[in-house]
């Protein structure tokens, strides 16, 4: 990462106002002080200039809301300053600020129509300018160029954020890909029916989450959890229980609530099970063996029994899969554990 990247970094990280309020201030020192030195003997820096001057940087508060009228005001004030005979530089510098933030917040359409209407605008300035008022500021062409500035820089600072969320995007389906395609070749490895896997991972993406349980992952834990927690998990993993962090669960269900499954397809898959058995494959998604028991009135390792042969009947690797099963069968439906 480069210099002006962190620098960067740093200034996105601020809240939203106190951007705009460092913004404003370093626009008003830099124009204020261009303002200021102008000869009065061209009516300049007097009361008006400086009315201008306020109604810009009070504009450039609201840039980030209300970026095309921000545009229009300081826009017109910038007109104003040169048709009343300034010759100041940094004059410009408010309207820069508002156009590039049209740009880097918009759309082509937009910054397109923008740039087309200040060429314009700054050509017919600079027609008048050049006709009426002494020292003129530049040629018509040359003053229908300066505003595409802005917006080609604003417009290039965008693309690059699109194609870095584009990149991260990329990076994260990648990631999770790996990590399926390592949970399945365990799974599918036949000397290795003892290992049980936990994902570990920095992405919660819905689709990987469900193909790992699928392809034999136990659990699925993002990466920001504590030591403690994630020992604990391996413990409760290697006992032959699933676990899920809780952010993923929650998505999880929202997202079998959201599918729907058939009824019917359910009642067909679970055909082969008995009664007692589809009663403990409804209590593994939130229970363990020991409250399975007490639940239905049975001793921990007949519910351990049930649970193993429910697995064993549906094809399920551990109590992850079965849940998975549980919620895809509508057995158990989101909100009854």
């Amino acid at each position: 990462m480069t210099t002006f990247d962190r620098l960067a970094a740093r200034a996105r990280a601020l809240p939203p106002l106190a951007a705009d309020l460092l913004v404003v201030a370093v626009v008003g020192l830099l124009t204020g002080s261009d303002l200021a030195v102008n000869d009065p003997g061209y009516r300049q820096a007097d009361a008006l200039s400086w009315a201008l001057f306020a109604v810009s940087l009070a504009a450039l508060v609201v840039r980030r809301r209300r970026p095309v009228p921000v545009a229009c005001v300081t826009g017109a004030a910038c007109a104003g300053w040169a048709l009343y005979g300034h010759i100041g530089e940094l004059l410009n510098l408010p309207v820069i600020v508002a156009l590039y933030t049209v740009a880097v917040l918009g759309d082509r359409r937009r910054t397109l129509w923008t740039g087309v209407t200040a060429a314009v605008v700054s050509g017919v300035v600079a027609l008048i300018v050049g006709r009426d008022v002494v020292n003129p500021q530049g040629l018509p062409v040359l003053e229908m160029i300066w505003p595409l500035v802005p917006l080609l820089l604003g417009e290039a600072v965008r693309t690059r954020r699109e194609l870095l969320a584009e990149y991260a995007a990329r990076a994260e389906r990648a990631e999770a890909e790996r990590e399926r395609e390592a949970a399945r070749r365990i799974a599918g490895d036949r000397s290795l029916d003892g290992v049980r896997v936990v994902m570990l991972t920095t992405y919660q993406v819905d689709a990987y989450v469900f193909e790992a349980l699928r392809h034999g992952a136990a659990g699925f834990l993002l990466k920001d959890i504590e030591p403690d927690d994630l020992r604990a998990a391996i413990r409760t993993v290697a006992e032959g229980r699933g676990l899920l962090d809780p952010a993923v669960t929650r998505r999880v269900i929202e997202e079998f609530a959201r599918l729907k499954a058939p009824e019917a397809a359910g009642a067909e898959r679970l055909a082969v099970l008995t009664g007692r058995e589809r009663e403990v494959m409804a209590l593994v998604a939130g229970l363990s063996n020991e409250e399975i028991g007490r639940a239905l009135i049975m001793s921990p390792l007949t519910a351990k029994t049930h649970v193993s042969q429910t697995m064993t009947k549906l094809g399920a690797r551990d109590r992850a899969q079965l849940v998975v099963l549980a919620y895809e069968t509508g057995l158990v439906r989101p909100g009854e554990h």
